[in-house]
């Protein structure tokens, strides 16, 4: 068996092979690009939450170059699987692995909400946990791709406050 065989494999001890369920696919499409952020910045907004949905797409758009940036930087293969699971996505991306951008650019937006307003985070905070989840349940990242994105989509948040904070 080869590398990439045993990779597969252990991959399919903890996550199942056959192919998702369709809010799980839906999750990781709507998600690509940060798209999916666009309606729910407008769902918070017009539960009168405006600043909190204008921090959190700042967030996002600063975050997903950012996720480009450290793939470049840290080239690590994609899961490679022809188990149903992978199929389900019409992408086949060919790019680092790591971080996840698409968990990257949700935690980013996930935090700042959770962060400014409470109650809409806690309306958030398990859609942002759907496209991380998606990520690897489609078995286009390993898990520390999508823990990596995650940790440094919560830290554009910190690092925002900060330099915020010495102006």
């Amino acid at each position: 068996m080869n590398e990439l065989d045993e990779d597969s494999q252990r991959d399919s001890e903890f996550l199942p092979a056959r192919r998702p369920n369709h809010l799980v696919v839906a999750a990781s499409l709507t998600a690509r690009g940060g798209l999916l952020w666009l309606p729910v910045a407008g769902i918070v907004a017009l539960t009168g939450r405006k600043q909190a949905a204008g921090r959190a797409l700042l967030a996002a758009v600063v975050a997903m170059p950012l996720g480009h940036l450290v793939s470049l930087v840290v080239h690590r293969r994609r899961p490679h699987s022809t188990l149903p699971a992978r199929l389900a996505l019409p992408e086949h991306p060919r790019s680092s692995s790591f971080p996840s951008k698409h968990a990257m650019t949700a935690a980013a937006f996930g935090t700042v909400i959770a962060v400014e307003d409470p109650p809409a985070g806690a309306f958030v905070t398990p859609l942002v946990l759907l496209v991380a989840y998606s990520r690897l349940r489609t078995r286009v990242h390993w898990p520390t791709d999508v823990i990596g994105g995650l940790a440094l989509g919560g830290l554009v948040w910190v690092v925002w406050g900060v330099l915020r904070r010495k102006r």
